[in-house]
């Protein structure tokens, strides 16, 4: 089943990566006042590429709660990096860029991360620690993502801090969706509903936190710094709303960690090439 989860993983971020590339080319069009601003979603509403980017990320949400239904947290978290590998065959192809030997190494450091983490990750028997610490992880993420629309116009209002808040809603979006697949296979619908509107919301929140950092800040920033927080900040924070029995895990879980840190690092890598940078930018 692990297996199978993390085959979703990789589907969902495909769809997801695709989607949000194809969404960054009319956001790069709207002009800078509209940032975080509802009229910068109803221009994009409005444009039928940006909608066939939505409608990628949302034929690959079933996805995502597949693969957290079939996959320990831990192990569908890293492996949603993975798209990152098609954007950048998809921008050596179409851009013609050279493939050097940084971006070698993040391809390997993806897919060895990943391997390790899933030869590793104890058998998929999470459970909730209580509503109290799984609300709190939501709003945690949730405020900075939110935070820039309330900093609108004062002098916190800066680029990094929008680029961040994106990737702190990504992660939000993507710790309410593992709630929701969590709730649907115990068979507490109501539960699944208000985690999947909570998803709504924080995937809204990200996405116009991201289209706005785009507009200010260069591609090499945004998209490695909003991958590396929505993939790992989750993962850092998951003891706290998850129980995991890590007695099942090889060495005490040290391939985790370690599986962890290599795809961190070929994330960034792959994620600050020109290729990738530029396509997820709507360049």
């Amino acid at each position: 089943m692990s297996v199978l989860g993390i085959g979703a993983a990789i589907v969902a971020s495909v769809l997801f990566n695709v989607g949000v590339a194809l969404q960054a080319l009319d956001a790069r069009e709207a002009p800078l006042e509209e940032g975080l601003r509802l009229s910068l979603l109803r221009r994009l509403v409005r444009r039928p590429r940006w909608l066939l980017g939505l409608a990628l990320g949302i034929i690959g949400f079933p996805f995502e709660a597949l693969a957290f239904a079939w996959a320990p947290f831990v192990i569908v978290q890293p492996a949603l990096a993975a798209g990152l590998l098609l954007l950048l065959a998809l921008g050596v192809r179409t851009l013609g860029e050279r493939v050097g030997v940084p971006a070698l190494l993040g391809v390997v450091a993806l897919i060895g991360g990943v391997a390790l983490i899933a030869w590793g990750a104890p058998s998929h028997t999470e459970a909730h620690r209580g509503w109290a610490p799984v609300i709190a992880v939501v709003a945690f993420l949730s405020l900075p993502a939110a935070a820039p629309f309330a900093l609108r116009g004062t002098r916190y209002d800066r680029g990094m801090l929008v680029a961040v808040a994106s990737g702190c809603g990504f992660a939000a979006s993507n710790v309410a969706t593992k709630l929701m697949s969590d709730n649907v296979n115990l068979g507490h619908y109501m539960n699944a509903v208000l985690w999947a509107a909570a998803t709504a919301v924080t995937g809204v929140l990200a996405v116009v936190t991201e289209m706005t950092a785009l507009q200010r800040l260069a591609a090499t920033t945004v998209v490695p710094l909003s991958f590396a927080v929505q993939t790992f900040l989750p993962v850092l924070l998951e003891p706290v709303f998850l129980r995991e029995h890590w007695s099942s895990s090889p060495f005490d879980g040290a391939p985790i960690a370690a599986g962890l840190l290599v795809v961190l690092v070929g994330s960034v890598l792959v994620s600050r090439t020109r290729a990738v940078s530029t396509l997820a930018a709507g360049g």
